[in-house]
């Protein structure tokens, strides 16, 4: 299958992405792969963009762009940034591949007033038809890979997710339901259908605030940390298992 792109040139799903970036601030993008997100961040909006990236032609690609990319692994790097460095941290389709995906969210909010977190949801009802009816690991369709070659190792279903950040103590701040092509899904369209329906999600997390978190430092004082806008759908409390 391949994956439709916005009329900007990204994946559907890394275009609802940067919309939920403000313009002038500090990105870090984990697992940015050939930095078409990051590049186009710092295009459009200005952000100071950096990035980790595992594999070395993906660092040589962003590198080849001008971007502040380093090569690194996520499981263990954030671990070396500093408390608040950025406004935004992003993980797109990534999370699944983690070694130990807790400690990537509890780092990322930790140096991260935001983190964004999308993934393919394996709860889809066509996984769960295809392993009923074949005995089979399915595919999905934003990730037609066997089963023996993805680098998944930590396979999630948004139920899964909104479970294990309510353990973080994590606050879902918005969260967006998305289709095979990474479009917002207009089927799932209720708390009760979204784990059925959804193929993808977006997530849009941060901590809940200290009284004295309202305002991050920057080198020229303080400034307020914007908040993403209101298009992507509002949170719900998670469902019952089994939806």
């Amino acid at each position: 299958m391949t994956t439709p792109v916005a009329s900007n040139g990204l994946r559907q799903d890394l275009h609802l992405i940067a919309d939920l970036i403000e313009p002038h601030t500090r990105v870090l993008d984990v697992g940015c792969a050939d930095g078409a997100l990051l590049a186009y961040l710092a295009r459009t909006k200005h952000v100071d963009a950096r990035g980790i990236e595992l594999s070395q032609e993906g660092v040589h690609d962003c590198v080849s762009q001008g971007l502040a990319v380093v090569q690194g692994d996520g499981d263990t790097d954030l671990a070396i940034y500093p408390d608040g460095s950025f406004d935004y941290v992003i993980l797109s389709q990534t999370i699944q591949a983690m070694r130990q995906p807790r400690l990537v969210l509890e780092n990322m909010l930790r140096i991260g007033r935001f983190g964004i977190v999308s993934f393919t949801n394996y709860a889809h009802w066509r996984a769960r038809w295809h392993l009923l009816r074949r005995g089979r690991m399915p595919m999905a369709r934003c990730l037609p890979e066997p089963w023996y070659r993805t680098a998944n190792i930590h396979p999630c279903t948004l139920e899964d997710f909104e479970h294990l950040c309510t353990e973080l103590g994590l606050r879902i701040e918005q969260r967006s339901c998305l289709g095979g092509d990474g479009a917002p899904s207009r089927l799932a369209s209720t708390r009760w259908l979204d784990n059925l329906l959804s193929e993808q999600a977006l997530f849009v997390l941060s901590r809940p605030e200290r009284p004295d978190a309202g305002r991050t430092r920057t080198a020229a004082g303080t400034t307020p940390v914007p908040r993403p806008p209101e298009h992507v759908a509002p949170a719900h409390t998670p469902a019952p298992d089994g939806a």
